[in-house]
């Protein structure tokens, strides 16, 4: 899941060029948030002043883009987004599958289970994609992408999720070619759904000729 650096790109600094103060804790609830004290290295040599952030504390989650090779299918998710009040498609969004990941909890596992509680259906094959900060500026979230490939035929309109956890979640099975030809067109407005997609549409057909469709 990570790979060598060309020396352009490796960090000047590291995690001993920061010196962390106790961090104000402001609230814990569903998610958390702290006040993060501390102080760094400049570019110049120097030590900056005490910086104080708040930070959103999130953890990690994994999303999962399910594509279907043999019928070019792809299964996305749409539910109610409280972050997502006023924008112009309303606060209904259209996503990968997701979902929070418990300590110590094996990547792999959260994609089996999250499959299996919003999308209701077991892969056949799953793919690490990469690993992206969703904002670091004022959040901890690490995502993990996979693709999930899987038979989704038949599989349009379900309706999953946990009741007990307030989830309403609605399963939309799609045709590749509609999703690619509108993939900047507001409705995938999610960075872990756009990232999938891309991902997907650049290794479509290495997908699709591994699993001899259209053969």
């Amino acid at each position: 899941m990570s790979r060598v650096l060309p020396e352009v790109l490796q960090p000047v600094y590291r995690d001993g060029d920061v010196e962390e103060l106790a961090p104000d804790i402001l609230h814990r609830g569903f998610f958390s948030m702290i006040r993060r004290r501390y102080r760094h290295r400049r570019y110049d040599g120097s030590w900056s002043g005490v910086v104080e952030r708040e930070l959103l504390l999130r953890g990690q989650a994994v999303g999962v883009v399910l594509y279907d090779p043999d019928q070019d299918l792809i299964g996305l998710v749409e539910q109610i987004r409280p972050g997502a009040f006023g924008d112009v498609n309303g606060p209904w969004c259209i996503e990968v599958v997701a979902g929070m990941v418990e300590p110590d909890e094996p990547l792999e596992s959260v994609v089996w289970r999250e499959l299996q509680e919003e999308a209701d259906l077991v892969p056949r094959q799953v793919e690490y994609i990469c690993e992206y900060m969703a904002s670091p500026g004022g959040c901890d979230e690490r995502l993990h992408i996979f693709c999930a490939l899987a038979d989704l035929q038949g599989l349009d309109g379900g309706v999953n999720g946990l009741p007990e956890e307030g989830e309403d979640i609605r399963l939309l099975i799609l045709p590749a070619p509609l999703v690619f030809d509108n993939l900047y067109g507001g409705r995938f407005n999610n960075a872990a759904t756009l990232i999938g997609l891309q991902w997907l549409q650049l290794n479509r057909e290495r997908i699709r000729a591994a699993s001899g469709a259209g053969s």
